[in-house]
């Protein structure tokens, strides 16, 4: 038991809890992302205590979000350095934020695409020469927002 009373996770457990893979577990450890991983001293086997979950599911939200492996090693090196690295982790932060509102607006313009094409399509089955031609000229636009 943890010093919180809280069980340890396995390997298995953390990569349910936080939708890494196993592998991923093993190489974030290897990279040292997330620290020193406690070992089972019967059998050697990776356990999770919560303050290394803590860290996976931070871990876990950031990746989620688009951020990159080397994006997580800076946030690791800055978490490291605490309050004099405030500055750095909000920026770390802020440009993510605009890395994912670009892509929520890249995904934006995919989903008007598909929307258009299945009004497309509807016209066509319909024969409705008037409303398909209309909905061409607007997937056209779309497309070229690409």
């Amino acid at each position: 038991m943890t010093p919180t009373g809280a069980r340890p996770l396995t390997i298995h457990e953390m990569s349910r809890r936080s939708g890494f893979s196993e592998a991923t577990l093993r190489y974030y450890e290897r990279i040292g992302l997330l620290g020193a991983v406690e070992r089972d001293r019967a059998n050697g086997h990776r356990r999770y205590g919560p303050a290394t979950a803590d860290r996976v599911e931070a871990l876990a939200c950031l990746r989620s979000s688009g951020m990159t492996v080397e994006g997580l090693r800076r946030y690791v090196r800055l978490l490291a350095r605490g309050d004099e690295a405030a500055g750095d982790l909000r920026q770390l932060f802020a440009d993510q934020a605009g890395e994912l509102a670009a892509e929520i607006d890249r995904l934006r313009v995919r989903h008007e695409y598909l929307t258009l094409k299945a009004q497309l399509w509807d016209a066509r089955s319909r024969r409705d020469r008037e409303t398909e031609a209309d909905v061409v000229a607007r997937v056209e636009k779309t497309a070229r927002a690409f």
